[in-house]
């Protein structure tokens, strides 16, 4: 029996001004799994997260987190909800030092409950807990890519929303911070991921979803996709969805 669905989209519209993205767009991500999104570029992969997370508004249609519409809420209420975003790039505050830039993620929390959560979060991220009083600016691409996942994860949130985590990674790193994203899935979180690095990304999901003209076009099972031969036509958008890859749902 398929897990519950957290987020759902139903017959969703956004995008920017007169400009349409998602057109009518229905999807859900499910409980404690790794939902990826893939699909050719201007597909609408990432304006699924920003309009999620209310950095966009829809124009029409509906948006449900645990069965409650949240449409038009703003980002700090869909934190509190419990979900998190980490965008594209580079979003730290370089000038300032690792345990600063965790400090500022749990800003929100008592002194005692923030301290807490960082020994925790770093326990996760032992590379991190050498490099604590590092300007963010010094680390490297990888080091500064943990820090905004285990920034995110003090928190604890129950949704991730993750935006192209492998880019500008070496595969090394990239290939580590895929198998943390499964790790927390395992322990419960639900993860919307958007990722070009596909079949790295497959080997961790356990659905996808391709999008194309910002409609759903195929929703299987991420071990189907990743044995099919045509995984590359179906990524670009040129393969007709077959039943076969939609696998036991």
């Amino acid at each position: 029996m398929a897990p519950d669905p957290i987020i759902e989209f139903r017959d969703v519209r956004a995008g920017y001004g007169s400009l349409i993205i998602l057109n009518g767009l229905t999807l859900d991500a499910r409980a404690g799994e790794i939902t990826l999104l893939i699909g050719p570029n201007g597909a609408g992969k990432s304006t699924v997260l920003k309009t999620f997370f209310g950095l966009l508004r829809p124009a029409a249609g509906e948006i449900r987190f645990h069965g409650r519409v949240i449409n038009g809420h703003e980002p700090a209420a869909l934190l509190q909800q419990g979900a998190c975003f980490v965008p594209q790039g580079r979003n730290l505050f370089p000038m300032l030092s690792l345990l600063h830039n965790l400090e500022l993620g749990a800003v929100t929390l008592a002194r005692p409950e923030r301290a807490a959560r960082i020994e925790a979060v770093l326990d996760q991220f032992p590379h991190l807990r050498e490099r604590l009083h590092a300007h963010a600016a010094a680390l490297s691409g990888g080091e500064q890519k943990q820090l905004e996942i285990a920034r995110a994860l003090l928190l604890r949130p129950r949704v991730i929303l993750i935006d192209e985590p492998s880019i500008g990674l070496s595969p090394i790193v990239a290939k580590s911070v895929f198998a943390l994203l499964r790790r927390l899935a395992d322990a419960g979180t639900t993860v919307l991921m958007v990722e070009q690095n596909v079949r790295s990304a497959l080997a961790v999901a356990d659905r996808v979803l391709l999008l194309e003209g910002g409609r759903l076009m195929l929703d299987g099972t991420a071990a189907a996709l990743l044995a099919s031969p045509d995984l590359n036509q179906v990524f670009l958008g040129r393969h007709a969805p077959t039943k076969d890859l939609r696998g036991d749902q």
